[in-house]
């Protein structure tokens, strides 16, 4: 080992001699780095090495040659790179071929050498460590793309990464995402020849001299890229990639052409060709910024009818939920944009409202576009519009809680005065286990709008549900409520009522632990029944709750001996890992830190 440490420590002296010689480092810096360096050697060559000893070494290489191109930048000297910086590039690339040849399976590795060579200008070497990583990695379809893109615009050599994509789709038949790539770079190739062939042409120099094929010029081999792509992947949204990628180049009009056919001949029968489609409609100078003249205003609205024709059309002959949502969304996101130009936003609206309208008829419209239709009619001021809406709402999605909750909410700001029964009709249609924010959203209502006595007998309902989770957040809010109407005095009665009926929550306890914390003089011996409780039920996993009542002991109203008895019987019964979480807060609170 000794040997071949001394071996490469040698190695190296040519070119810390030349640094010294040339005025970059002094001497002593170049003793240090020779010291290093012996160092660093001695540790790759351990009899158990690790990947971090690789990795130092090859940061401490790339600072030296960071180092170095700061100094020669400051003393104005650029002779002799091939004897320093050349043999420091060599060996970091040594270093990284020893480190991903032992560790083949990091791809961060290979990718961080991948990095070095880029940025460091060997791009022979590049090509190198691509070949060696998709050896080891065939099987990601991303580092074939990196390698190919590499060959494109680092190498400048299309015929390199045609090669690798081609290798790639041998490995990923079905990957969309090299289909896309390779289809991009065919089109990039293709722009390259007919930007070569025009800077010929405006130096009056003879293009018949170069080849320039015709076929790839106006993006033939892209075409067949397409047609493959195509014939083993199927989707249309596979299909509309790769026309947004084609429509990036200008010369490549007929090929876009092509993909418009087959999606309007062969997909017509997807929700997605159509969506496309009518957007597409919407090519007008402005679109998307915020209008501010009738002019630009009446381009817009041009524009969305055209839209609108051909989601009409679609309709007509895919008379579906999808086709209706494309609609639907389309005429929701117009509306939501913003514009100062009041004729606009009146038509976007009235278009929404029709076309949610005729969704609704169809029994074709999903119940989140509900909300959105509530909230229009609601914010334009038609109440029985919005009235009606929410009937229907929920006569369509019975047992969807969300519309549910949307449509009361909706009739109660409205004043309608047929909640109360609709609340009852809402909890006989949803599942039992999801009707908790019905529950919620009833108690709030009555609160705010009924006499105590029903708000009362609301709870005393609710407290009865065979669902636990409702049950308990009934409890949590009957003792807030309790305590807000009638006092201190009626919350004690209202928990000594609850407090031997399961099931119990956590939230029920630390309420009455809060509510006794606020009065003038808090009572201890309610605050232990209420902890005691608690920690009937709760005492085997919850390390903080045993940790307050410490707490409680130990402040000016407990009796701080009472702190070491909690803590002995915390740790009896506390089980798993609450045990070691419980020791360590306990330790904070002993050392004045919790």
């Amino acid at each position: 080992m000794a040997e071949i440490v001394q071996q490469r420590v040698e190695d190296r002296i040519p070119e810390l001699e030349q640094l010294e010689r040339v005025g970059l480092f002094t001497k002593k810096e170049v003793r240090s780095m020779l010291k290093r360096a012996t160092s660093l050697e001695y540790k790759l060559h351990r009899l158990v090495i690790n990947k971090e000893d690789f990795i130092g070494y090859i940061q401490y290489e790339i600072n030296v040659l960071e180092l170095i191109t700061k100094r020669r930048l400051a003393i104005g000297y650029q002779f002799k790179r091939e004897e320093i910086e050349y043999t420091i590039i060599q060996r970091i690339n040594n270093i990284f071929r020893r480190a991903t040849n032992k560790w083949k399976d990091d791809v961060q590795l290979w990718l961080s050498h991948v990095a070095f060579c880029k940025k460091w200008s060997t791009k022979a070497q590049l090509s190198k460590v691509f070949s060696s990583m998709l050896a080891i990695h065939p099987d990601k379809p991303a580092l074939w793309i990196m390698a190919a893109k590499s060959e494109m615009e680092d190498r400048n050599s299309s015929e390199s990464a045609r090669q690798l994509f081609l290798r790639a789709l041998r490995f990923h038949p079905d990957s969309k995402k090299v289909y896309q790539e390779y289809f991009r770079m065919e089109l990039l190739h293709a722009e390259k020849l007919r930007n070569q062939q025009k800077a010929l042409e405006q130096a009056e120099m003879n293009p018949m001299e170069y080849e320039f094929s015709p076929e790839i010029m106006s993006g033939k081999l892209a075409e067949i890229v397409y047609r493959d792509a195509t014939e083993k992947i199927q989707g249309v949204d596979f299909i509309i990639t790769l026309l947004n990628i084609a429509a990036i180049f200008d010369f490549a009009k007929d090929l876009q052409s092509s993909i418009l056919q087959d999606l309007q001949s062969k997909h017509t029968d997807d929700s997605v060709t159509w969506d496309f489609m009518a957007k597409r409609e919407l090519n007008v100078p402005g679109a998307g910024k915020k209008l501010t003249t009738s002019k630009q205003a009446s381009d817009i609205v041009r524009g969305e009818e055209r839209c609108c024709l051909v989601y009409e059309e679609g309709i007509k002959s895919l008379n579906t939920e999808a086709m209706w949502t494309c609609y639907a969304s389309f005429c929701l996101e117009r509306f939501k944009r913003k514009t100062n130009v009041k004729e606009l936003k009146k038509t976007r609206q009235e278009k929404l409202l029709s076309v949610l309208q005729l969704a609704h008829d169809a029994s074709h419209l999903k119940e989140d576009y509900y909300k959105n239709w509530l909230q229009v009619l609601v914010s334009s001021g038609n109440t029985e519009g919005a009235a009606r809406v929410a009937m229907a709402a929920t006569q369509r999605y019975s047992q969807s809680v969300a519309v549910w909750s949307q449509s009361l909410q909706t009739l109660i700001q409205l004043g309608s005065g047929d909640v109360s029964r609709l609340f009852q009709e809402a909890l006989t249609h949803v599942n039992p286990k999801e009707s908790l924010p019905l529950w919620l959203l009833q108690v709030d209502w009555s609160m705010s709008s009924h006499c105590p006595e029903e708000t009362e007998a609301l709870f005393q309902k609710g407290l009865v549900s065979p669902v636990a989770v409702v049950s308990m957040e009934m409890k949590e809010s009957y003792l807030i409520w309790s305590y807000k109407t009638g006092g201190y005095k009626k919350v004690r009665k209202t928990f000594r009522s609850l407090h031997e009926s399961p099931p119990f929550s956590k939230a029920m306890f630390s309420t009455m632990i809060q509510i006794e914390k606020e009065q003038e003089t808090p009572k201890m011996s309610n605050l232990r029944d209420y902890y005691e409780r608690a920690l009937r039920e709760f005492g085997s996993t919850d390390e903080v709750l045993w940790l307050d009542y410490i707490k409680e002991e130990i402040g000016p109203n407990g009796q701080p001996e009472n702190s070491g008895k909690i803590h002995w019987r915390a740790m009896k019964m506390l089980e798993g890992e609450s045990v070691e979480r419980f020791t360590t807060l306990y330790t904070l609170l002993q050392t004045g830190h919790a």
